[in-house]
């Protein structure tokens, strides 16, 4: 499969017709940056859904905006597309100021999560219907819809209306009909939400061969961390109106910057603690209980008052008495929950200093009841430093659900 590496322009590929008719293709440079915001807001009121921020999406790449609800990440999206209006700000596509432009006049589609097929008209039809107003000969539609429904796997399901079709072909026909008009640019508006756990997980793979198939830059909403970290090249973890760190997903979960990322971002274990400065090339933090832990030395500089981080899969579990590890931050407590989930078991343990440690262990060694920890068993919890993240000091994260 011939896949584009963002800002890479089409090198290296063959001749396919779906790919080679799209704005990349030809002697044309490609853009570096294909959607530029410049200190862009939007306020209702008083109050900003998205509080002057800056943003460069590069051509070619899958982007994702992730929040909870509230967060001004599908405003954001609206204002790309032209269906919304910034308070103050601007907005470029492909280097053209388009911020007061209408959409119809943006090389944009967008693809929402309602779908919004025609249910009168047949799946060719449906997906037909931009070329059609757009005034593109029969024969060349023909080829064109022929050509996008191969690409996403809908051949034969031409004369099918809506209706006779499932939730996730929908979701590949208003994809088709999105690509069709070829845009520089698609924006996706949480569109597999409509769909059941197992169907939005294939579709997540699909979506991301699709665009790696035809190359263009698609900007994606979700509130799903991991719909957007198996997707995405790149990712703004956004709260209240901005976003509070960017990057690629290994980045971001390995490394969280603010704590809000570290607590959206999967799950993590936050200890409180004070820096004492380096030691043999790591940075050392005193715990409330007087334990000492480690992290790489960047993660303390110009710090005092902190939180450590790690991840509940970076934890090992020990008996109590059993030899550790040399050289790994090590904590003692007492499990006071086991939850079996199949691939894994999570294990709550409360530590000597009185902070709930979340664990999950694989069922690899240990598989049935007997085997796995109990509560009230003494533990020891052992993970390696340069598994541990810091970050400042704060209250509690709430993530939870809000109105948009």
């Amino acid at each position: 499969m011939c896949t584009r590496t963002p800002g890479s322009g089409n090198p290296g590929c063959g001749p396919r017709s779906i790919l080679d008719s799209y704005p990349w293709s030809g002697s044309s440079p490609v853009q570096d940056v294909d959607v530029r915001l410049v200190q862009v807001s939007k306020a209702f009121g008083d109050v900003f859904a998205v509080d002057h921020i800056d943003l460069d999406v590069v051509d070619g790449e899958f982007f994702s905006l992730l929040g909870p609800s509230g967060c001004g990440k599908t405003t954001t999206l609206r204002m790309i597309g032209g269906f919304e209006q910034p308070t103050s700000g601007r907005i470029e596509l492909q280097g053209e100021d388009v911020t007061w432009l209408p959409p119809y006049k943006r090389h944009v589609n967008t693809v929402f999560q309602n779908y919004a097929l025609f249910p009168h008209l047949t799946i060719y039809e449906n997906v037909a219907f931009g070329l059609r107003r757009s005034k593109v000969k029969g024969a060349e539609i023909k080829t064109r819809v022929t050509d996008m429904l191969k690409l996403v796997e809908l051949p034969g399901f031409e004369q099918r209306k809506p209706t006779q079709i499932s939730g996730g072909q929908a979701q590949r026909v208003a994809l088709a009909r999105a690509l069709i008009n070829r845009p520089r640019v698609l924006l996706l508006d949480e569109p597999l939400g409509a769909l059941d756990l197992k169907l939005r997980k294939q579709m997540q793979v699909e979506l991301k061969r699709i665009q790696q198939e035809v190359g263009i830059t698609f900007i994606y909403v979700t509130h799903d961390q991991e719909e957007a970290m198996t997707m995405s090249d790149r990712i703004a973890v956004m709260n209240h109106g901005r976003y509070e760190q960017l990057g690629d997903p290994e980045t971001l979960y390995e490394h969280p910057a603010t704590r809000f990322t570290a607590a959206f971002l999967g799950v993590s274990n936050l200890l409180g603690g004070e820096c004492q400065g380096t030691a043999d090339g790591l940075g050392v933090i005193e715990l409330a209980d007087g334990t000492v832990v480690r992290a790489p030395a960047a993660a303390v500089y110009g710090r005092t008052t902190v939180d450590v981080g790690v991840r509940p899969e970076k934890i090992r579990l020990h008996h109590d008495g059993a030899e550790t590890p040399s050289g790994h931050n090590h904590l003692e407590g007492v499990v006071t929950d086991a939850s079996y989930l199949g691939v894994s078991t999570q294990y709550i343990v409360e530590t000597r200093g009185g902070a709930r440690v979340t664990v999950y262990e694989q069922n690899i060694e240990r598989t049935t009841k007997e085997e796995l920890w109990s509560r009230g068993d003494q533990v020891h919890l052992t993970w390696i430093p340069d598994h541990t993240f810091v970050v400042e000091a704060g209250a509690p994260v709430a993530t939870g659900p809000a109105d948009e």
